[in-house]
Protein backbone atom coordinates (compact mmCIF):
# COMPACT_ATOMS: atom_id res chain seq x y z
CA UNK A 1 0.00 0.00 0.00
CA UNK A 2 1.27 3.22 -0.78
CA UNK A 3 0.81 6.05 1.57
CA UNK A 4 0.82 9.65 0.52
CA UNK A 5 1.13 13.12 2.57
CA UNK A 6 -2.52 13.71 1.75
CA UNK A 7 -4.49 11.93 3.81
CA UNK A 8 -7.37 10.72 2.31
CA UNK A 9 -10.05 10.32 4.97
CA UNK A 10 -11.68 13.64 4.67
CA UNK A 11 -14.10 12.88 7.45
CA UNK A 12 -11.30 13.14 9.97
CA UNK A 13 -10.88 16.62 10.85
CA UNK A 14 -7.52 17.20 11.57
CA UNK A 15 -6.39 15.17 7.56
CA UNK A 16 -4.57 17.07 5.72
CA UNK A 17 -7.50 17.02 2.73
CA UNK A 18 -10.02 18.06 5.82
CA UNK A 19 -7.15 21.26 7.41
CA UNK A 20 -6.72 22.24 3.54
CA UNK A 21 -10.61 22.50 3.28
CA UNK A 22 -11.30 24.59 6.22
CA UNK A 23 -8.20 26.63 5.48
CA UNK A 24 -9.86 27.54 1.84
CA UNK A 25 -13.38 27.74 3.42
CA UNK A 26 -12.21 30.71 5.62
CA UNK A 27 -10.28 31.95 3.14
CA UNK A 28 -12.71 32.24 0.51
CA UNK A 29 -14.69 33.79 2.91
CA UNK A 30 -13.05 36.68 3.75
CA UNK A 31 -12.38 36.99 0.19
CA UNK A 32 -8.11 36.76 0.92
CA UNK A 33 -5.38 35.01 -0.69
CA UNK A 34 -2.50 32.54 1.10
CA UNK A 35 0.83 31.77 0.29
CA UNK A 36 3.52 29.94 1.78
CA UNK A 37 6.85 30.33 2.55
CA UNK A 38 8.60 26.97 3.19
CA UNK A 39 11.72 25.49 4.35
CA UNK A 40 12.47 22.27 5.57
CA UNK A 41 8.69 21.28 3.90
CA UNK A 42 9.89 22.14 0.64
CA UNK A 43 6.85 23.00 -0.76
CA UNK A 44 4.60 20.35 0.90
CA UNK A 45 2.45 23.14 2.53
CA UNK A 46 1.60 24.29 -0.44
CA UNK A 47 1.35 21.04 -2.25
CA UNK A 48 -1.32 19.95 0.43
CA UNK A 49 -3.41 22.83 -0.41
CA UNK A 50 -3.33 22.84 -4.28
CA UNK A 51 -4.15 19.09 -4.24
CA UNK A 52 -8.00 20.94 -3.83
CA UNK A 53 -9.70 21.72 -7.06
CA UNK A 54 -10.12 25.48 -7.30
CA UNK A 55 -7.64 26.04 -5.49
CA UNK A 56 -6.75 29.24 -7.49
CA UNK A 57 -9.37 30.88 -6.01
CA UNK A 58 -7.58 31.08 -2.78
CA UNK A 59 -3.67 30.09 -3.17
CA UNK A 60 -1.24 32.77 -4.46
CA UNK A 61 2.00 31.15 -4.55
CA UNK A 62 4.74 29.14 -2.68
CA UNK A 63 7.88 30.40 -2.09
CA UNK A 64 10.16 27.37 -1.39
CA UNK A 65 13.22 29.21 0.49
CA UNK A 66 15.60 26.43 1.62
CA UNK A 67 18.51 28.07 1.56
CA UNK A 68 19.14 31.14 3.44
CA UNK A 69 20.22 32.99 -0.14
CA UNK A 70 16.57 32.39 -1.01
CA UNK A 71 15.33 33.52 2.53
CA UNK A 72 16.99 36.81 1.20
CA UNK A 73 16.71 36.92 -2.34
CA UNK A 74 12.99 35.51 -2.56
CA UNK A 75 11.15 37.03 0.98
CA UNK A 76 13.92 39.76 1.85
CA UNK A 77 14.94 38.27 4.73
CA UNK A 78 17.84 40.19 6.48
CA UNK A 79 21.14 37.85 5.79
CA UNK A 80 22.49 39.97 9.29
CA UNK A 81 19.51 38.24 11.12
CA UNK A 82 19.99 34.70 9.72
CA UNK A 83 23.94 35.13 10.70
CA UNK A 84 22.84 36.28 14.00
CA UNK A 85 20.19 34.18 14.81
CA UNK A 86 20.22 30.97 12.51
CA UNK A 87 17.43 30.10 9.83
CA UNK A 88 16.17 28.42 12.46
CA UNK A 89 14.93 30.59 14.75
CA UNK A 90 11.56 33.31 15.92
CA UNK A 91 12.81 36.32 13.92
CA UNK A 92 13.29 34.29 10.62
CA UNK A 93 10.03 32.44 10.87
CA UNK A 94 8.37 36.11 11.28
CA UNK A 95 10.50 37.92 8.65
CA UNK A 96 9.46 34.92 6.35
CA UNK A 97 5.61 35.39 6.85
CA UNK A 98 5.94 39.05 6.57
CA UNK A 99 8.13 38.54 3.21
CA UNK A 100 5.72 36.23 1.51
CA UNK A 101 2.91 38.80 1.86
CA UNK A 102 4.98 41.57 0.77
CA UNK A 103 5.72 39.94 -2.00
CA UNK A 104 2.86 38.42 -3.40
CA UNK A 105 -0.51 39.03 -4.03
CA UNK A 106 -2.07 37.34 -0.81
CA UNK A 107 -2.93 38.98 2.59
CA UNK A 108 -2.42 35.65 5.09
CA UNK A 109 0.94 33.73 5.02
CA UNK A 110 2.54 30.75 7.23
CA UNK A 111 5.61 30.09 7.16
CA UNK A 112 8.11 27.18 8.19
CA UNK A 113 11.74 27.27 9.21
CA UNK A 114 13.19 24.15 10.90
CA UNK A 115 15.39 20.65 11.10
CA UNK A 116 13.90 17.98 9.72
CA UNK A 117 16.77 15.95 9.70
CA UNK A 118 18.53 12.90 10.42
CA UNK A 119 21.27 15.44 9.93
CA UNK A 120 21.55 19.10 10.70
CA UNK A 121 20.86 19.24 14.43
CA UNK A 122 22.34 21.03 17.53
CA UNK A 123 22.06 20.51 21.28
CA UNK A 124 20.37 24.12 20.76
CA UNK A 125 18.13 23.44 18.12
CA UNK A 126 17.85 19.41 17.60
CA UNK A 127 16.03 17.25 15.12
CA UNK A 128 12.73 17.82 15.00
CA UNK A 129 12.44 21.81 16.04
CA UNK A 130 10.76 23.82 13.85
CA UNK A 131 9.81 27.39 14.06
CA UNK A 132 6.45 28.57 12.49
CA UNK A 133 4.63 31.69 11.27
CA UNK A 134 1.88 32.86 10.62
CA UNK A 135 0.69 36.43 9.28
CA UNK A 136 -3.16 36.94 9.08
CA UNK A 137 -5.12 40.35 9.12
CA UNK A 138 -1.30 42.09 9.75
CA UNK A 139 -0.64 40.57 12.59
CA UNK A 140 2.26 38.06 12.77
CA UNK A 141 2.15 35.17 15.09
CA UNK A 142 5.14 33.09 15.92
CA UNK A 143 5.56 29.13 17.47
CA UNK A 144 7.92 26.81 18.34
CA UNK A 145 7.52 23.39 18.23
CA UNK A 146 9.42 20.11 18.68
CA UNK A 147 8.51 16.96 16.55
CA UNK A 148 9.39 13.21 16.85
CA UNK A 149 10.30 10.42 14.51
CA UNK A 150 12.41 10.39 11.49
CA UNK A 151 12.70 13.13 8.61
CA UNK A 152 8.90 12.27 7.02
CA UNK A 153 7.14 11.92 10.43
CA UNK A 154 8.70 15.53 11.53
CA UNK A 155 7.48 17.33 7.82
CA UNK A 156 4.59 15.65 7.95
CA UNK A 157 4.32 16.96 11.44
CA UNK A 158 4.78 20.41 10.68
CA UNK A 159 2.39 20.56 7.52
CA UNK A 160 -0.15 19.68 9.48
CA UNK A 161 0.42 21.52 12.36
CA UNK A 162 0.88 24.49 9.99
CA UNK A 163 -2.99 23.99 8.49
CA UNK A 164 -4.46 23.65 11.50
CA UNK A 165 -3.18 26.81 13.60
CA UNK A 166 -3.91 28.50 10.22
CA UNK A 167 -7.49 27.20 10.14
CA UNK A 168 -7.94 27.94 14.02
CA UNK A 169 -6.29 31.82 13.42
CA UNK A 170 -8.42 32.48 10.24
CA UNK A 171 -11.85 31.61 12.28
Amino acid sequence: MVSTMNESNASDPNSLASLAAAVAERLLAKGWMLATAESCTGGLIAGACTDLSGSSTWFERGFVTYSNAAKTELLGVDAMLIEAQGAVSEPVARAMAEGAVARSHAQVAVSVTGVAGPTGGSVEKPVGTVWFGWSVGGQVRTQHRRFEGDRAAVRAATVQHALRVLRDLLA
